[in-house]
């Protein structure tokens, strides 16, 4: 999950919530959204092999 920040760069967020803290993990901050995008597909890659 990508949101925008304030400050106009994209972070990735966890889809679940983390059970200690009651909120997101943060999975990254990026400049662009294309840059977000392309860590969020090599996390689901490494998810999943």
């Amino acid at each position: 999950m990508i949101r925008k920040l304030k400050s106009g760069e994209y972070r990735i967020y966890s889809r679940k919530v983390d059970e200690k803290t009651g909120k997101r993990r943060n999975l990254g901050t990026f400049k662009s959204r294309s840059a977000a995008e392309k860590h969020e597909r090599e996390i689901q890659y490494f998810k999943h092999s």
